[in-house]
């Protein structure tokens, strides 16, 4: 996302991030790889308004660097992503029961009430490419504006007219077809959400030898 998107020079923290993605593969624990992952997102954020237009970041980056706010989200920009991390979490949840797989019971995020944790397992792949390309691009074609947000209390939320024009973005975004980089056939990004649900049912079956995250060029 860094090498393809952004507007200033990142290489400084390129490198980092394959170091922590190398020693991902390394952990013994649950709690060692979230603690490398919390390393990875933060140096990741920090670069994240460098893929917006300079003019865009009056708007979504007057504080500077990205921090990661939610419940309730503190600027417009987290507002954005956590608005489209819930439409994909809500997608591959219906996408989970579809397949046959029930979407509470996960493997990295942990269960509990009303948190749809196999969903959000499943989701980590997919942030990027749906719901992180839907805000890049929403902010820096202009079709998100300040006037789209409202401030209630300490957080900001979409307006009804911004929520529908996040909306159509993620949709467009989800019929956007691309190549399947495991298969080789053109398919849809919604589509891909269901190929990899049941991929991740056939490794619990034990019908495939491993789980192949789904990852673009």
């Amino acid at each position: 996302m860094l090498r393809r998107n952004a507007r200033e020079d990142v290489a400084n923290v390129l490198p980092n991030l394959t170091a922590l993605a190398r020693q991902a593969s390394d952990c013994s624990s649950t709690a060692e790889l979230l603690g490398v992952e919390g390393t990875a997102a933060r140096l990741y954020f920090a670069r994240f308004t460098d893929m917006l237009r300079p003019e865009a970041r009056t708007t979504f980056a007057a504080a500077g660097p990205l921090q990661r706010t939610r419940r309730p989200p503190l600027d417009p920009l987290n507002c954005l992503l956590s608005y489209c991390y819930a439409l994909l979490s809500k997608d591959l949840t219906a996408t989970c029961y579809s397949v046959g797989l029930d979407p509470y019971i996960g493997l990295y995020h942990h269960p509990r009430f009303g948190r749809p944790a196999l969903a959000l397992d499943l989701m980590e792949e997919f942030r990027p490419l749906l719901a992180e390309s839907v805000v890049i691009a929403l902010i820096n074609n202009g079709e998100i504006a300040e006037s789209d947000f409202v401030r209630r209390g300490i957080g900001v939320a979409l307006t009804d007219a911004g929520r529908r024009t996040v909306l159509r973005a993620y949709e467009r975004r989800l019929s956007t077809e691309i190549r399947h980089p495991e298969f080789g056939y053109t398919i849809s990004y919604r589509r891909a959400l269901e190929v990899q649900v049941r991929l991740f049912a056939a490794y619990l079956l034990g019908e495939v030898p491993a789980y192949v995250p789904f990852r673009t060029r």
